[in-house]
């Protein structure tokens, strides 16, 4: 009996929503943003920022970030920053190993924290802290970190911290009372959407990490919908790249067109783009799409 994935010659599911390091795209903005990670890692900064919408890949650039430091840093990773203080300070210690009575003064773990940093920095190890969701982070938790990114020696900080999170992210630290923290950010980057040639190399590279060995899966066309209904979101993608997909496993269809893409867009309803370009589809159906790709100079098949 057929499967979705042997269907379409997949070893495994390439538009899964849950943060897969194999799949990370590394190209554009995504691109872009690691190699600002990377260097300023390696230079020793304090503080890096990196902010971008919902759904464009923080978490999975986080994760692929880490997974490339090298053997000199140590790293924690916090992914639910929504804290006091003490409690998050509490997070990191066991994070790097500093065993911790949970009942003890938020002073003596901070000082426990700088004893493990400095005996860490004598080994020649670098410790690198990510705060993902850092938009959620208490004003109070934000004022402990920036006290946490005072511990260093006189050559450099014993303690990198970077911050992921929404635009909601630069708001907060847009706030007169924490304004030393922001000042103490060196680098900073913000995640955009993909534009439609990110979306096409976007979706060909999932298919071919998943085990895609044909040309083509989705047409032309459905890769233009797709980028219209979902923003350039790469969450959105893949949860309407996937949906498609079923549709056309259920159709006993080999590939996918833009009548899929189109009936998964109207199967859900978080689509940015689809109260943008449903009336326009409603009143033309596919002869927008065709319209659209003369536009962008394409000579398309639809595939439906």
């Amino acid at each position: 009996m057929s499967t979705y994935k042997s269907h379409f010659g997949l070893h495994e599911t390439p538009f899964g929503i849950t943060p897969d390091t194999s799949f990370f795209f590394s190209f554009g903005s995504h691109l872009e943003a690691l190699n600002t990670l990377l260097v300023a890692a390696q230079n020793g900064e304090g503080f890096i920022k990196i902010t971008g919408e919902v759904g464009t890949g923080k978490t999975l650039l986080c994760r692929q970030f880490l997974k490339m430091l090298g053997d000199d840093f140590v790293s924690a990773y916090i992914p639910n920053p929504f804290l006091e203080p003490r409690t998050l300070l509490l997070v990191l210690a066991d994070d790097l190993g500093i065993p911790q009575e949970k009942d003890s003064e938020q002073h003596e773990v901070l000082k426990a924290i700088n004893l493990h940093l400095l005996n860490l920095a004598k080994q020649g190890k670098r410790v690198l802290v990510c705060i993902d969701e850092a938009q959620a982070l208490p004003i109070e938790t934000l004022e402990a970190i920036r006290l946490l990114s005072n511990l260093e020696t006189e050559k450099r900080k014993l303690l990198q911290i970077v911050l992921f999170g929404q635009p909601e992210l630069d708001k907060r630290l847009a706030r007169n009372d924490i304004r030393q923290l922001a000042q103490r950010i060196s680098f900073h980057y913000r995640l955009r959407s993909l534009n439609w040639e990110e979306t096409s190399f976007y979706i060909q590279h999932r298919l071919r990490v998943a085990g895609f060995s044909q040309i083509r899966l989705f047409s032309r066309s459905a890769i233009f919908v797709l980028w219209l209904a979902s923003a350039g979101v790469p969450r959105m993608l893949n949860i309407l790249a996937n949906k498609a997909m079923m549709l056309s496993y259920g159709e006993g269809r080999a590939g996918v067109g833009a009548r899929q893409v189109i009936a998964a867009i109207r199967d859900t309803e978080a689509a940015p783009g689809w109260k943008r370009i449903s009336s326009t589809l409603a009143l033309f159906g596919l002869a927008f799409v065709v319209g659209a790709s003369l536009l962008f100079g394409f000579n398309w098949k639809f595939g439906v």
